[in-house]
Order: structure tokens, then C-alpha cells, then sequence
């Protein structure tokens, strides 16, 4: 029987485990480190919501969400979505990735959203397809050199 994934707070507990979560060597160019994620949550307390992937008793993946931040600066376009999303080398293509965008998903609905914003490096190397079979379009936005997407939450 398969073991569901599920989410757990960062604590003092699972710390190492969160810092210590590696992507493939060939995606490091694609998505920051935890640490780095860990520290901007820090910084942006009360809007970035950092989770660690969980399965079979060890963290796995990583994601951190935001919810309801003003996208452009002006108050009018206020954005929920998944800020980042690391699976550990050696755990990819388990299902961990689609979970991470579903419990997101779940939360934005909890909020009282119904739009699921994230961003990826276009190409070749980059996530687009994962994203693409999940649902997402893009919006012809960018964001610095990465795509916009979104997922309509029905």
C-alpha cells in the first residue's frame, strides 16, 4: 500500500532536514535552496507559508506558499500561489510534486481563493510540462526571467 505524503510545520526539530534537502544537480539553476527560501520567510513573516514534503517518516520535497500579495504594487491584483517548490534528488517522479501543488491548492480554497499563481524557468531544462500537465497556463506575464502561470480552483 502506498504511503500518502503530508506536510509538516518547520520547526527547530526538522530544521537540518529542511536545509539539508538537495534537487538534482541539474536543477540547482532552476529553483533556489531552503536556506535561502527559509530566510525570505523570515523576512516576509505572515505571507510566505514554508512546508516540508513528507513521506515514509523523511522530508522529501519542500514548497512554500504565499497567499493574498500584492502582485503589482498597487493594491489591485492580489495573488495566492506557490512561491517555491524543491523535490529532493532521488524522490521525483513519486508524486510528491503534483501533492505540494495540490495541498497549496487545498489552502488558497481554505483562504477563500480561487486562483493558484506560481512561476517557472521557461525551457528545455525548466519545469514547464510538470506544471503544463497539472493544469496550468501561462499568463504572458513574467516574472524577472521566469514564466507566469496560474490554475483556475474550481
Amino acid at each position: 500500500m502506498p504511503v500518502l505524503p503530508y506536510l509538516q510545520e518547520i520547526t527547530a526539530d526538522n530544521f537540518e532536514a529542511a536545509v539539508g534537502l538537495r534537487v538534482r544537480p541539474d536543477q540547482e539553476h532552476l529553483v533556489a535552496p531552503v536556506v535561502k527560501s527559509l530566510a525570505e520567510a523570515y523576512v516576509h513573516p505572515g505571507v510566505a507559508w514554508p512546508r516540508l514534503i513528507c513521506a515514509h517518516g523523511e522530508a522529501v520535497g519542500f514548497l512554500m506558499a504565499f497567499f493574498s500579495i500584492d502582485w503589482t504594487g498597487d493594491g489591485t491584483d492580489l495573488r495566492s500561489g506557490l512561491w517555491r517548490l524543491n523535490i529532493a534528488d532521488g524522490q521525483q517522479g513519486r508524486g510528491y510534486g503534483r501533492f505540494a501543488v495540490e495541498a497549496v491548492a487545498a489552502e488558497i480554497r481554505r483562504r477563500g481563493g480561487t486562483r493558484l499563481t506560481t512561476t517557472w524557468h521557461p525551457g528545455e531544462d525548466g519545469p514547464s510540462g510538470f506544471y503544463s500537465n497539472l493544469g496550468f497556463r501561462p499568463t504572458g506575464e513574467t516574472s524577472g526571467d521566469q514564466t507566469v502561470g496560474v490554475l483556475e480552483l474550481d
